[in-house]
């Protein structure tokens, strides 16, 4: 015999917001939402979020963005909204990625990459908006074989949500149907949200996931929250099936939803492992070489 299930919501129990910009490399004006050092075991497995722009860049013939630098232990996923990111790392891995493209890095045992503003973009100028998440790995795979994914914006399916709400686009795991193109070492949800709606209405999320709403722009009114505006993120509580919205009001948001990984956080800098020991051994490789350089 079947029995009734209550589909209970998430409460919204906080709201992350970030004030203060600064710069990564030359081409990428960030404001971080968050970061392994103050929400890194509340939100796993997502360690960072950084925003980066909207800016509007004048043309320039100057190569604008972040040279060579390490990373080990996690992934790191560049959505691009508007203007091109080209990168290359010691893996081979690269290429460059345009409005609705995404780029899946994963970094693991360790790599070196960098990342640019896309040359043709860079000589016509024009409006820059990148996020940038980094995705923690199980202490089992932090040592696996740096890979690759470019997510090409055809590549991603659309679901209409219900109410005429909006639509999502599924870059990784299973919403509604549709299964995004991202593979992932454990499960999540990793959604792109075009939302506006004056009538309430229900995003599904799964029980016991850590869920994190970010708002790029509009205005978000989660039921019997405060508002979620531009570059605010909402963190909800693991228990409940869906996110209760009232109305949203041209907005574009961030989705994330995921498996906790019930593992220590130790970072340093570009490296995120289990215990001090392995960061101290990924900047004594990093130093030695073993996470390869770029061939100019």
């Amino acid at each position: 015999m079947l029995m009734n299930t209550v589909n209970q919501p998430k409460q919204m129990v906080h709201i992350q917001r970030s004030i203060s910009n600064h710069w990564v490399g030359d081409g990428f004006p960030v404001r971080t939402l968050f970061s392994y050092s103050d929400l890194g075991q509340k939100l796993s497995p997502f360690l960072l979020l950084d925003y980066a722009g909207p800016r509007d860049f004048p043309p320039t013939q100057a190569r604008l963005g972040v040279g060579e630098h390490p990373h080990r232990g996690f992934e790191t996923v560049t959505i691009v909204y508007s203007g091109e990111v080209e990168h290359r790392d010691s893996s081979g891995g690269g290429g460059k990625i345009g409005p609705g493209d995404v780029q899946w890095m994963t970094a693991a045992s360790g790599l070196v990459h960098e990342e640019f503003h896309g040359s043709e973009f860079a000589r016509r100028g024009g409006k820059f908006e990148v996020m940038q998440l980094w995705v923690n790995l199980p202490a089992k795979d932090k040592m696996a074989p740096p890979a690759y994914q470019a997510i090409i914006n055809n590549q991603i399916p659309v679901v209409t949500l219900g109410n005429s709400a909006g639509t999502a686009r599924v870059i990784a795991g299973e919403f509604a149907g549709a299964k995004g193109p991202a593979r992932t070492f454990t499960p999540m949800q990793v959604l792109d949200l075009t939302l506006s709606s004056n009538e309430p209405f229900s995003i599904p999320v799964p029980e016991n996931h850590t869920t994190a709403l970010i708002v790029m722009s509009g205005t978000l009114l989660v039921r019997e929250a405060n508002p979620l505006r531009s570059a605010e993120m909402g963190v909800f509580s693991l228990e409940g099936q869906s996110i209760e919205i009232d109305g949203a009001d041209e907005v574009r948001a961030l989705l994330l939803c995921g498996e906790p990984i019930p593992e220590p956080i130790v970072g340093h800098g570009p490296f995120v492992m289990n215990t001090q020991q392995e960061i101290y051994q990924a900047m004594v490789d990093f130093q030695a070489g073993k996470m390869g350089r770029l061939t100019r």
